[in-house]
């Protein structure tokens, strides 16, 4: 296992942690503190007492902190169950009215944290002075749960930094001699009850790994992710599960682990009754399985096996029953909608059944064991014709899998189940798979989950994140909104990628790692790698066959290669700063997934002027095929690097076919795009010419085939109205920043109400005017049919642009289905309208707020008609 050593290994280096504020109750510091506790003095950790009932999960736990105090300082700190046996500076840990030794401190009034019990998975850090005889002073760790308590030291071990991601993405650790915590307390508690993640379309990638480095999904494997999912606060997982892959019983010692670490085991939306997709087609001469997944026809094999689901969730013996969060429901077979017509009566059914199963193997009322229901595609369209389960079901609501959520709670009445979002961060479906890199914003998903919660989706978040890397930057920012969705301000959210990168490379590379991973993000969201090909941007016009020697115009294709070809030397220049030991943490989380989708979209640019000049017979494109040859080999050679990272420890998981796509499924290996060579009538110069960005003048005139762009961010007034504010939203969207209105959530408003924008313009001539509202993309969630907003001119009238959008899960064979699919590869939404006759001179152009949950990000003014399909790219908004 040499490859997995880097695990072991304590890789020192000394430089500057994120600035803590060290006059705040339990921040982290680096100096001696006046009333502090010493943490590490010296270098030698404080000692960790944890008694030895302490329930297993905090066990496991508070080994990971001592191991923690070991990566910092450079000595191991003692773990010990018998406060006799302690010196010096010690770490209690324990978990309130399940510890003597904490309710003993609280008995004596050392402690005060009456206010902790009974909360969900709190915690309190409390620096107190002779908590024991024989003990100057004392760091208390209390968790109102065993959750809490595991939550409370890992929030510590990221003080004191420690990355979640040490492991995960081999984030080294900083070596301190001395680690002070300012006295005083500090706590915390989640507002969303359940947050996790999906690990999902797992192959090649995440299963290839998996097998090379722990022989397949086992708990050896498991460990790991188990660990990152708590240090990132979360508590519940959806395993791996396309086949053959069955988490409970591909290793017994999978759940049993676990259980024992506090995870919440669930599964995915399709996976009733803790049963794993891939059990139904396993054991069938047992008889627990067999015949069709239909319960019209095979009810009794289906309750068979269900039930064998719900006994082993209780074998954890003694009369409990392994954590876990059941699902309901049923899909069909292999995640496919149910048989056409299904009647909500046989859902209703089925859920009633299996309820009966849950109470009849735990002895209790099926309300005791939490349940979730997942209205996943067609099953939302089943809830909304009327179908209800019983009041303690989590609803999980999804997005479209493309990050819109579809719907939300609509109402103000209390739900005991509460409700939840299903959101994806990775896909395999139409209108194409996106498994490769990271093409999420985190602009997009404060934006939705933001409007999630204000909506009261607070029961349960889980994000689908594929293979877990590389979604490493989004799946920090998912987890750290669910666990306090009040404290992710714009401002918090804003800040997010600079405090992020820092607490990974240091503060003083925070900055400059964090705008890389904004402006990548906002990049690669506008249209996923598998949706690129040589036809997605246009090319510059061109007057019939250029000449030897003449300049190419690149059109808005080369203005986006010129993005990312700044892009990729701006991280060069931070990457030329950082230390040796920072290279492969860099190289994962921020060097390969820009270069590789840089290197991309040069591949596509060559090919799209090989065929162009091959096309007219210009010996010119044998050097665009040259160059479109090597971006393929280049792809190659990234993603080989990525695998030798640390003697092979990431071997596999880049395996994930990109390159080739003919339709929504991947090709079953990257796929080199056919090029042509022309017979060569000696060699030319290849001068490409960046297109010139849009018209910049402030003006609108007759004639001008140009339009006027404006970023939506620079209006010139904004009013606000009937209790809500506008705020912009930075980077969210293809150009700079997008506006909303907030608090989200919030019901419609009429133009009386006043809530609008107004933007100053200066038009030359007179005639109709053309405007195109460019937003984010989003979808009704509360089922009313339509998102509408206003537009209008000076004093005129009001003009309501309304539009439905309909996500595809099949073939688009509608209107409404083809917009969607133009929306989702676009990431972009398009409204427009004709105000006619609008005269010369000054004017002032309004965008009324009526829906909520609608992102304007750019408005598009011009005298000529606009396509609806017309192509904006964000590096030619005019910025005023």
């Amino acid at each position: 296992m040499k490859k997995l050593l880097l695990a072991g290994l304590f890789v020192f280096s000394i430089w500057r942690v994120p600035a803590q504020a060290c006059n705040q109750p339990l921040a982290a510091c680096f100096q001696g503190v006046e009333g502090g506790f010493a943490l590490i003095a010296e270098g030698r950790p404080a000692d960790v007492v944890v008694e030895a009932t302490a329930d297993p999960a905090v066990q496991h736990a508070a080994e990971s902190f001592a191991a923690d105090l070991q990566r910092v300082g450079g000595q191991p700190a003692r773990r010990i169950a018998d406060m006799h046996q302690a010196r010096g500076s010690v770490v209690i840990v324990g978990v309130l009215g399940q510890s003597a030794l904490i309710d003993q401190l609280v008995k004596a009034r050392k402690l005060a944290v009456a206010d902790l019990a009974g909360q969900w998975e709190g915690y309190r850090q409390i620096v107190i002075d002779q908590p024991v005889p024989g003990i100057e002073r004392a760091l208390i760790v209390v968790g109102s749960d065993r959750r809490g308590a595991v939550f409370g030291l890992y929030d510590l071990s990221e003080k004191i930094g420690v990355s979640p991601w040490h492991w995960f993405a081999d984030v080294p650790v900083r070596l301190q001699r001395n680690v002070y915590l300012v006295g005083g307390s500090a706590g915390d508690h989640p507002r969303v009850k359940y947050r996790g993640f999906f690990i999902n379309d797992e192959e090649p990638a995440f299963g290839d790994w998996a097998k090379q480095n722990f022989g397949g999904y086992n708990a050896r494997m498991y460990a790991h992710v188990f660990e990152l999912l708590l240090r990132l606060k979360g508590n519940t997982l959806w395993p791996a599960m396309w086949p053959p892959k069955a988490f409970n019983d591909d290793d017994p010692q999978n759940i049993v682990l676990a259980d024992a670490m506090g995870v919440v085991m669930g599964t995915s939306h399709h996976e009733p009754m803790t049963r794993a997709h891939d059990e139904w087609h396993r054991h069938t001469e047992q008889g627990v399985t067999g015949g069709k997944w239909d319960y019209g026809s095979n009810a009794a094999h289906l309750r068979t096996f269900w039930r064998g689901g719900i006994e082993r969730m209780v074998s954890k013996g003694h009369g409990q029953a392994y954590d876990s969060l059941v699902t309901v429901g049923m899909r069909g077979d292999g995640d496919e909608a149910m048989q056409e017509g299904t009647a909500t009566q046989l859902l209703e059914t089925i859920v009633s059944d299996q309820r009966a199963i849950i109470a009849d193997v735990t002895g209790r009322p099926a309300r005791e064991t939490p349940q979730v229901w997942a209205l996943y595609k067609e099953v939302q369209d089943y809830y909304d014709h009327g179908m209800r389960v019983p009041d303690d079901v989590i609803l999980l609501f999804a997005d479209d899998n493309w990050g819109q959520i579809r719907r939300l709670p609509t109402d103000d009445k209390p739900r005991a189940g509460g409700y939840g979002v299903y959101y994806h961060f990775d896909y395999v479906g139409l209108p194409r798979n996106y498994k490769w890199l990271n093409t999420n914003q985190n602009e997009k998903t404060w934006q939705q989950m933001d409007l999630a919660y204000a909506r009261g989706a607070r029961a349960l978040w889980m994000v689908n994140v594929g293979d877990i890397k590389p979604m490493e930057f989004p799946l920090s920012f998912f987890l750290r909104q669910a666990w306090n969705p009040e404290a992710m301000t714009v401002e918090a959210m804003a800040a997010f990628p600079r405090d992020w990168a820092g607490a990974q490379f240091g503060a003083e590379a925070g900055p400059a790692i964090g705008a890389l991973l904004t402006r990548y993000s906002q990049y690669a969201a506008r249209r996923k790698p598998e949706l690129i090909d040589a036809d997605s941007f246009p090319l510059g016009a061109t007057d019939g066959r250029p000449r030897d020697g003449d300049a190419l115009d690149g059109g808005e294709f080369a203005a986006r290669v010129a993005e990312w070809d700044t892009l990729e030397q701006d991280l060069l220049k931070v990457r030329a700063g950082l230390r040796d030991e920072q290279l492969p943490a860099y190289f994962q989380l921020v060097e390969h997934p820009i270069r590789a989708l840089a290197n991309l979209h040069r591949l596509y640019y060559a090919v799209a002027w090989n065929r162009r000049l091959a096309a007219q017979g210009d010996p010119r494109a044998n050097a665009f095929a040259d160059r479109a040859e090597a971006a393929f080999q280049r792809d190659a050679e990234l993603k080989a690097e990525y695998h030798a990272i640390g003697d092979g420890k990431w071997n596999g998981m880049m395996a994930q076919t990109h390159i080739g796509y003919s339709g929504w499924q991947q090709p079953d290996h990257d796929v080199m795009p056919l090029v042509r060579r022309v017979a060569a009538q000696g060699t030319a110069p290849i001068e490409v010419e960046f297109a010139s960005a849009l018209d910049r003048t402030s003006s609108v005139g007759n004639g001008v085939d140009a339009p006027l762009v404006i970023e939506a961010a620079k209006f010139a007034r904004a009013i606000p109205a009937a209790g809500l504010q506008w705020q912009v939203v930075p980077n969210l969207g293809h150009s700079s920043d997008a506006v909303i209105s907030l608090p989200q959530g919030q019901p419609p408003t009429r133009q009386q109400d006043g809530m609008r924008l107004e933007y100053d313009l200066e038009l030359a001539g007179a005639g109709d005017l053309h405007v195109q509202l460019l937003l984010v993309p989003t979808l009704d969630v509360s089922g009313a049919g339509e998102q509408r907003i206003g537009v209008s001119i000076d004093q005129g009238p009001m003009s309501v642009l309304g539009s439905r959008l309909v996500p595809a899960p099949t073939e688009a064979t509608t209107q409404e289905q083809r917009d969607w699919n133009r929306t989702v590869e676009d990431n972009l939404r398009r409204l427009q309208l004709t105000l006619p006759e609008v005269s010369a001179g000054p004017h002032t152009l309004k965008i009324w707020r009526l829906d909520d949950n609608l992102p304007v990000q750019t408005l598009v003014v011009s005298r000529q008609p606009l396509p609806a399909s017309h192509p904006r790219p964000a590096s030619q908004a005019v910025r005023e």
